[in-house]
């Protein structure tokens, strides 16, 4: 029996990315694709794919919610996130039994994906993956119990920006800039490095070097750079280019899981 498969991504050359290295496989069905999570919610109630392969950033809703919204359906599909770096998903999929994929993608990955889930759906257990979904669900609710604000002066207010809003922190002359996806503002009431990166230990950030915090939920691209540094470009307005340091390569991957 053929696995229907549905595509949620907000970009489009990666779902044409995804399309393409599925179409080698004689037993997925591509029923549908779409940019975002609302309609993906839309599209797996009404056309109810075996198979979900599901961006985690996407504007508005994120990949959470979908499962999140979705909870109530008697038989889940089953879910292979896409993500682009974010550690602490990373873990969660490790509990839940689920699988994932990180981009950049591959073929030899995704080999391994496809003959997973295969055996999942082969048992015809749908008990075993809600449970799984549902282990997933309370590890994202537990996680965002504590939620963390940061405080930056914008235009001559204090304004409280959540973690997932911050694109990329640095020191500039005699403060600490936050830049966000569109703008940058002052950073208030903490004066290091060391004590930023202290208060985000817990949401998916890492220094990159001694003058630079990233999110690595908000990373566009990578590559290997000279001399063993990695060159990472930012999903900010400007697509920033940042350097991982040589002796932070080692550690910026396995956060990446690679």
């Amino acid at each position: 029996m053929n696995i229907r498969c549905l595509l949620v991504d907000d970009e489009k050359p990666a779902r044409d990315e995804l399309r393409y290295l599925l179409s080698s496989y004689n037993d997925i069905d591509i029923i549908a694709d779409t940019h975002s999570a609302s309609r993906a919610c839309t599209l797996i109630r009404e056309e109810r794919p075996d198979l979900v392969f599901l961006d985690i950033q996407m504007p508005g809703s994120n990949g959470f919610d979908v499962i999140d919204k979705l909870s109530d359906l008697p038989k889940m599909p089953l879910f292979v996130f896409v993500t682009a770096f974010d550690s602490h998903a990373v873990r969660a999929f490790e509990k839940s039994a689920l699988d994932y994929i990180l981009k950049p993608l591959s073929s030899k990955r995704l080999d391994q994906t496809i003959e997973r889930v295969r055996k999942i759906l082969a048992t015809n257990n749908p008990d075993s993956i809600n449970q799984s979904l549902q282990n997933l669900i309370n590890q994202i609710h537990h996680r965002d119990e504590k939620k963390v604000k940061i405080s930056a002066e914008c235009s001559g207010r204090i304004h409280l920006l959540s973690p997932e809003e911050i694109v990329y922190c640095s020191p500039e002359e005699n403060e600490i800039i936050i830049h966000t996806r569109t703008k940058k503002c002052s950073l208030y009431g903490i004066n290091t490095m060391e004590k930023l990166a202290a208060r985000l230990n817990s949401c998916s950030f890492f220094r990159i070097h001694r003058s630079a915090l990233i999110n690595l939920d908000h990373i566009k691209e990578f590559s290997p750079w000279m001399n063993g540094k990695y060159r990472l470009v930012m999903n900010d307005s400007d697509g920033t280019e940042l350097t991982v340091s040589r002796t932070r390569v080692k550690d910026f991957k396995q956060q990446l899981g690679i």
